[in-house]
């Protein structure tokens, strides 16, 4: 193309017209549905509407040929965003045993409908805390079928009433869970901590550990302080062995996530 057509002012105009028109065709036809995705990407979700984090789950019923199924779409089709989150009626094992059909022995799932994407060993140190164990289970079942995650929860429990050491117990954890599984990512997650947004996703950073629980209601959704990462954090099991660990040394509460911390 010679330099005096593109000078020329006709030719620049009918460029800029052709190009308004392509992006409207693009943003109005069968495409958009990408493009519309880019604009709406940021949008501010309206937690004073909440859904059951049971919400569409039957959906997700057996495929009729297990060998032939599909890979789990990209985003799940029923993500709703804010969940309803109560504590006033304690669940039994009972109800959620029913409430979650596909659940298997041990705390494993895998998509019935389709081939997760992803694997994810959710660990849980606790001690004396069934009732919010209860809660926890309740929530965080559905709320990781919804994101169509192949996941298992392990309960590492501490017996006796010696000083709880939760970084301790959670390397016990890791080390028994990779031994099920090639698990790609590993969450550890306190027991009262119940996620709130079906699309923050329980899977891994391929580059950097991730803090899940960035925005909590205790702290008024802010972080206390700029270094905090208790809660829930996901790190692939590369991360695990990068930072040899976690500390076995904090007895009590609290100073093992500064430490570990220290060491993502």
């Amino acid at each position: 193309m010679s330099l005096s057509r593109v000078e020329n002012p006709c030719f620049l105009l009918f460029l800029f017209v052709f190009q308004a028109i392509f992006i409207l065709i693009l943003y109005r036809g069968g495409p958009s549905n990408v493009f519309r995705g880019l604009l709406d990407s940021h949008q501010v979700l309206d937690y004073s509407k909440t859904h059951d984090v049971y919400t569409n789950l039957s959906l997700f019923t057996q495929a009729p040929n297990e060998e032939a199924m599909p890979y789990c779409s990209a985003q799940s089709p029923i993500f709703v965003g804010p969940l309803t989150v109560t504590f006033r009626v304690l669940p039994s094992e009972r109800m959620i045993i029913k409430k979650n059909p596909f659940v298997q022995a041990g705390g494993l799932y895998r998509p019935p409908h389709c081939l997760a994407r992803y694997k994810s060993a959710i660990l849980v140190a606790y001690r004396n805390q069934e009732k919010y164990l209860r809660h926890l289970l309740y929530y965080i079942h559905p709320f990781l079928q919804r994101q169509q995650l192949s996941y298992s929860i392990y309960l590492i429990q501490q017996v006796g009433n010696g000083t709880f050491n939760r970084a301790k117990l959670l390397n016990v954890g890791v080390r028994e869970a990779m031994k099920d599984e090639d698990w790609d990512c590993l969450l550890l997650h306190d027991v009262d901590l119940v996620p709130e947004n079906d699309y923050n996703l329980y899977v891994c950073d391929e580059y950097y550990p991730k803090h899940m629980s960035s925005a909590m209601d205790k702290f008024q959704y802010t972080l206390p302080y700029k270094s905090f990462f208790g809660g829930v954090s996901a790190l692939t099991p590369e991360h695990y062995m990068k930072m040899n660990g976690f500390p076995n040394t904090y007895w009590g509460g609290g100073g093992e996530n500064d430490d570990i911390a220290t060491r993502y």
